[in-house]
Order: structure tokens, then sequence, then C-alpha cells
């Protein structure tokens, strides 16, 4: 049984100083939404840069993938932190993905589903984790802490045929394995660790 969505944006950026924890550190979170069709290369986007190969980037994160459904908590959340009022809009990208997609959230995700595009095929392999860049480019400390409570995390795509993808270009869902959800395999990496 397939399921379906669509890419709400595709987002990219450069690495670019961030201050984080009274010191500055490279970070390319700060993605930023392109018209028009992007070239997806095994490596990633055209245009996208990870400043932390370490953690980011490479075959099997190629692509992060973040769901429009939870916008609206990570908007609420950010006004009762006093970071941004309560009509502030949440552009796509903020959450340091590269596709902003609707249709899809880790609940429903599994480790090996494959996203069938008009111009290319991605396959979902690993949770996104948050880390102090993400909590210091959202602008309040239980950022990263709210994230592993919800464990709306979005997930890491690897390239399975390069191509090309655009905001609007709808996906099909294709099960893969089904042995392990985006969720499952979240919770087991984050139990115990403080975010």
């Amino acid at each position: 049984m397939s399921s379906s969505g669509r890419i709400v944006a595709v987002n990219v950026a450069s690495a670019r100083p961030l201050a984080a924890g009274g010191r500055s550190v490279m970070s390319a979170i700060d993605k930023r939404a392109l018209a028009g069709a992007v070239e997806v290369r095994r490596l990633g986007l055209v245009g996208d840069e990870q400043a932390d190969p370490s953690v980011h980037g490479g075959l099997a994160k190629a692509v992060y993938a973040y769901p429009h459904e939870h916008y609206g908590f990570w908007r609420t959340v950010r006004a009762q932190a006093r970071v941004a009022g309560w009509d502030a809009a949440l552009p796509p990208g903020a959450l340091g993905e590269n596709l902003t997609i609707e249709g899809l959230v880790e609940a429903d995700a599994w480790i090996g589903d494959r996203l069938r595009l008009p111009g290319c095929v991605l396959v979902v392999s690993e949770p996104r984790f948050p880390c102090f860049k993400f909590t210091a480019h959202m602008g309040f400390a239980q950022a990263g802490k709210l994230m592993v409570q919800s464990g709306w995390c979005g997930f890491y795509l690897a390239v399975l045929e390069p191509g090309r993808v655009a905001a609007g270009d709808a996906f099909e869902v294709e099960p893969g394995p089904r042995e392990v959800s985006v969720v499952e395999l979240f919770r087991s990496r984050m139990a115990g660790r403080r975010a």
C-alpha cells in the first residue's frame, strides 16, 4: 500500500556563522526556498552546503525532509518563548530542511521507503537528531528538547536516482521493508540523551 504527498518548498543555504552557546560556529541551517527546479545529486541539492559533514550530508543524509504539518506547533512554541510574535510567519526551510513536505509525517515513514518524484527517487534513511545549532537557530533553549519529546524530527533521504525536484512536485511513497519506522529509530537513539 502506498501513500502520496507533495513538495511544499525546496530549500538551500550556504554555510555562514551562527551564534550558538556564546560562540560563533559555521552552519547552513538557515535554509531559503528556491523557485523552479533544483538539481538533486547523490550528495544533495545543488547550491546547498553542510558546515559539519561529520553529522550532516554524505550519501545516507544527502537531503533532509521536514513535514509542513508540524509548522503550526513550532510557530506556537516560538511565540510562547517570545522569540517571535503570535502572527509571525515561519518560512519553509526554518527547521533546516531541504524539502518542506506535506502528506508524510515521521509516524508514517519507514527506513527504506522510497519517495518517487517526477524527476528523482529518494529513500528514507534515518531520522534527524537535534543539536545545539538547531536550538540556537530556533532562538530558545527548549527547542531541541521539544523535538525529542514530540518525535517531530523529520528525516534524511538518500538519493537513489538523481535528477530534479521543485516545489509543487507530487511524490508517491513506495513501501520499503517496513522493519523500523523513523519514530522508532529516533526514540531508541535518543533514549537517555540530552538534547
